[in-house]
């Protein structure tokens, strides 16, 4: 009894520790702004207790870590339209519930009349909230909760982007290892389907296919976001190596979102041929499941472009196997998943060669990009 306490004990500390890792240093960040700010409003104005410099701190470099640097402006605007809408209240009505409900009609009301976001009118009412709650009765307005709140929004800027700024490389790694694998694992889906002739299962790839889309947003905005960092670093050698990686991530966008749309079409397609029960042509998930090696192999590409030989390997081997099939069989409906393989084959090599750059036998990524499939996968080495 007492051993498997001691062992559950263990284990929820573990997970703690696992949970906790990655976000101690963002919390201790957030902790120093807040002090920092607080301190640096004190210094600078005359207000007795600086505390929403702290309080804008806070909320502001919340905002700030992963997002653009305009997201993090429009959020120090919305807190300080929220002051000023509670500091103007509390001149006219006091303070209760209802007055509240009424702040948080005027204060949203306010946002979205000179065009806020979401984010920007959110936290307009927010911070109102917060300054009614806490401001004393019959404080009446007050210029220094304004200027609080513009030191403790340029205190997390600061802070999130020139003291502690966040990786400009690793988080668009995440994010683009997180949609290869996606995309790896749709069409494995894609392939189990057809093998099994399971419609049910081809729906759940045309799901998982449709989702991807979010997935490729997402890399586009961390690619935005780490190009803007890597911008606001100091110039240093590694500023450099970071904006030339962060390139080739970019080069390698429109391939990738053309390899997406691809699965989602052979997604389709698979289901529309696994609702007739027909069993799969042999060789047609073995084509598919060379794909999905092809796309592991793409990831790990970015990190060691040698890989791009066996990316060629198998893209090039399951775009053949493919064209067997069809060849074999000519069916409607095995020559549009035929197709939509071969497609997602050289959307893959074309990736890949971006990221090396030449190729042995002459041809750029530019004309990688121009040519017809037929010729490319023709000339494709093996």
């Amino acid at each position: 009894m007492i051993r498997s306490m001691t062992a559950r004990g263990r284990g929820l500390a573990h997970t703690a520790r696992r949970r906790l890792r990655p976000s101690m240093l963002p919390i201790l960040q957030t902790a120093a702004a807040a002090v920092a700010a607080y301190y640096l409003a004190d210094l600078l104005l005359p207000s007795n207790s600086p505390t929403f410099a702290s309080i804008a701190a806070v909320i502001c470099l919340g905002a700030t870590y992963g997002h653009r640097p305009q997201r993090a402006f429009e959020l120090i605007g919305g807190v300080l339209l929220g002051i000023v809408i509670g500091d103007l209240l509390l001149l006219v009505i006091d303070t209760g519930p209802l007055q509240l409900g009424l702040l948080v009609v005027l204060a949203m009301t306010a946002a979205v009349l000179i065009r806020g976001g979401e984010l920007f009118t959110n936290e307009a009412a927010i911070s109102a909230i917060l300054l009614v709650s806490l401001a004393p009765a019959g404080g009446g307005f007050s210029a220094d909760r304004l200027l609080e709140g513009l030191v403790g929004g340029a205190v997390a800027l600061v802070v999130a982007s020139l003291l502690f700024p966040p990786h400009p490389v690793a988080h668009v790694g995440s994010a683009a290892q997180h949609l290869v694998g996606t995309l790896a694992r749709t069409l494995r889906q894609i392939a189990d389907a057809l093998a099994e002739a399971d419609p049910a299962h081809a729906e759940q790839a045309l799901a998982s296919a449709r989702a991807l889309d979010a997935d490729v947003v997402a890399l586009q905005s961390a690619l935005e976001v780490a190009a803007e960092t890597a911008r606001l670093a100091p110039p240093h050698r590694a500023r450099r190596a970071h904006i030339e990686t962060l390139s080739r991530y970019q080069e390698t966008m429109p391939q990738i979102d053309f390899a997406v749309r691809n699965t989602r079409v052979l997604a389709r397609n698979s289901l529309r041929y696994t609702r007739n029960k027909l069993p799969a042509p042999d060789g047609l998930p073995e084509a598919l499941h060379e794909l999905v090696g092809a796309v592991y192999a793409l990831g790990a590409q970015y990190e060691r472009p040698e890989r791009a030989t066996e990316l060629r390997r198998l893209a090039l081997g399951g775009a053949m196997r493919a064209t067997e099939i069809f060849e074999r069989e000519p069916d409607l409906a095995v020559t549009e998943i035929v197709g939509q393989v071969r497609s997602v084959a050289v959307d893959l090599v074309r990736a890949a060669d971006v990221l090396t750059g030449p190729r042995p036998d002459g041809l750029t990524p530019g004309d990688l990009g121009t040519r017809p499939t037929e010729e490319l996968l023709v000339q494709l080495p093996s």
